[in-house]
């Protein structure tokens, strides 16, 4: 098991950014079981040195998403209460992987 949380918490801290801008969830894989992917809000050139940033971090390698893993969204949902929306998270993680964007 891949702790979600603790590889958002490297990810928003590479970025330097105080408040959530990715989330990670995990799809289904055909070869490993399941595979990570982070959706996230920033643009392309924000993104790139947190990307850079990841190959040199301390996660252990297993626990370090791919690039090609990373999806934009226009906002992560959210609940009325203000928490994650998991359902939501998993099922955009689902369309976003799935259709090779």
């Amino acid at each position: 098991m891949v702790p979600h949380i603790k590889i958002e918490e490297e990810l928003n801290e590479l970025a330097g950014n105080t408040e959530q801008v990715f989330s990670v969830s995990a799809v289904p894989d055909e070869k490993k079981g399941e595979r990570i992917v982070v959706l996230h809000t920033l643009t392309e050139e924000e993104l790139a040195p947190v990307l850079a940033k990841l190959a040199d971090c301390n996660l252990p390698p297993l626990w370090k998403p791919r690039p090609n893993q990373f999806f934009h969204v226009d906002a992560l949902p959210y609940l009325g209460s203000g928490k994650l929306d998991l359902r939501a998270l998993k099922t955009q993680a689902a369309e976003k992987a799935g259709n090779g964007e």
